[in-house]
């Protein structure tokens, strides 16, 4: 699987492009659906996943709407830990709220990859101070993360790319 990083909007939030076998999942498609759609090329768009619903991650997603063929992934139409398909990918839910009440961590196995939103960031977590967070919740997804392989590979929502193991180690608010 190849996964392309566009940076959008003028948070610099992460949108990811999941690409295989001339197909392609979109992760938190920010605010430049332009620049989204010129990366896409010529692969067909099966999904959107939705990690959490702040304007910075979801600016895009009007575009994607009308698309009838193209699968939204949100919380609010998600089962935990339930294994989804879609064309050649395979993913699971994460339930992660703490940034927001809506934080959904995704979770692709075989890939040893997981699309955190702003859950966690290298050396940090996301914020709990907007409506919808909440320590307490934030405090709850920390240690349920940590129970998952040290060698995943995390993909925040801002900034650059890290590990479970690496953060376990450096991360002062998941020691």
């Amino acid at each position: 699987m190849e996964i392309k990083t566009i940076i959008t909007g003028y948070l610099d939030e992460n949108c990811y492009l999941l690409i295989k076998n001339g197909t392609c999942l979109v992760i938190d498609p920010g605010d430049d659906y332009n620049k989204i759609k010129e990366e896409i090329g010529e692969n067909k768009v099966l999904g959107v996943l939705i990690t959490h619903s702040h304007f910075d991650h979801i600016g895009a997603l009007r575009n994607f709407l009308t698309k009838r063929s193209i699968k939204i992934f949100k919380r609010s139409n998600l089962e935990e830990n339930k294994e989804y398909k879609i064309g050649d990918f395979t993913f699971k839910c994460i339930y992660t709220p703490g940034h927001s009440k809506d934080s959904v961590t995704f979770y692709f196995e075989e890939e040893n990859t997981m699309f955190i939103g702003d859950f966690i960031f290298k050396e940090s977590i996301g914020r709990t101070d907007l409506p919808g967070g909440s320590d307490e919740e934030m405090q709850q997804s920390i240690q349920k993360i940590k129970e998952y392989p040290p060698e995943t590979n995390l993909y925040p929502g801002h900034n650059e790319n890290t590990n479970l193991a690496y953060e376990i180690e450096n991360n002062p608010f998941l020691k």
